[in-house]
């Protein structure tokens, strides 16, 4: 039986109102509950997965692809009583400074690697407004010839004060987002996509999919290189889906982004 909330990006996008070939589906998932949300994307990218995983399985690689995403300012990589942290700076809107940013911290966990399987898991207790249990996991495995299948799952719980801050951005900033879920027909015969938190939690787990496809594109660069062809790749693949992801220019978010990156290494000394 079809998951329930499973979309397939797969030959024809409708909800961009252009058509375009995916090297391969994505199927897309979300579940909300009375306190917890979250969301899960299935695909394939064009990686050999003995690379993949070898990358993967290194945090301080996290903090590149973690800095991909619009709405994350700052990550720094430490270590604690033998276990690895990244602390990462996220904002509610990508326009906000760095200064007003939460700082998350994420725990690394490499939790399987076996030469079929790869499980990644970061872990924070806390986020912005209440939010708790945050939980990104990544789960690798080899497809075909040089190519790695790629499921990621992004989730959290939150309370009253979270649910009012989103309702809130909902009916102002957000009032014309929407995730990936098809819910319907709108009135012009087109797909009527999911709102709400549910499109929230789809939009940002894209994101973060996103950012690993892209950043496992520019794997054989230098690191200066390598980080430049990620981020023009990561905007390049979220303006495949300008109905729900589209937010800035390109100069606009390269701008940003460098100087970001660039504050980032500086703090860590890299």
């Amino acid at each position: 039986m079809r998951p329930s909330g499973a979309f397939a990006c797969a030959g024809l996008f409708l909800g961009a109102g252009i058509a375009f070939a995916e090297t391969a589906p994505l199927q897309v998932q979300s579940h909300e509950a009375a306190k917890h949300i979250s969301a899960e994307i299935t695909g394939t990218v064009e990686e050999p997965f003995a690379a993949a995983a070898a990358a993967l399985k290194d945090p301080t690689h996290w903090c590149e692809i973690l800095l991909l995403h619009l709405d994350t300012k700052d990550c720094q990589l430490s270590t604690q009583d033998g276990h690895t942290l990244l602390s990462v700076g996220v904002v509610s809107k990508y326009d906000q400074p760095a200064s007003s940013a939460y700082r998350a911290s994420f725990a690394y966990h490499l939790v399987e690697e076996t030469a079929n399987v790869l499980r990644v898991r970061l872990d924070a207790d806390a986020g912005p407004l209440g939010t708790t249990d945050y939980r990104i996991l990544l789960e690798a495995a080899p497809v075909g010839e040089g190519h790695t299948s790629i499921h990621m799952s992004y989730s959290y719980s939150f309370g009253v004060m979270a649910r009012m801050a989103t309702q809130a951005y909902l009916m102002t900033f957000g009032r014309n987002k929407v995730g990936f879920t098809v819910v319907g027909t709108d009135p012009d015969g087109g797909p009527k996509y999911i709102g709400g938190m549910r499109g929230v939690v789809e939009r940002n787990t894209m994101r973060y999919y996103l950012a690993v496809e892209a950043w496992l594109n520019a794997l054989s660069l230098q690191p200066t290189a390598r980080i430049e062809k990620s981020l023009r790749s990561w905007y390049a693949a979220i303006e495949r889906y300008p109905r729900q992801l589209h937010e800035m220019d390109e100069g606009a978010y390269l701008a940003m982004k460098r100087n970001e990156f660039r504050s980032s290494f500086a703090r860590s000394g890299s």
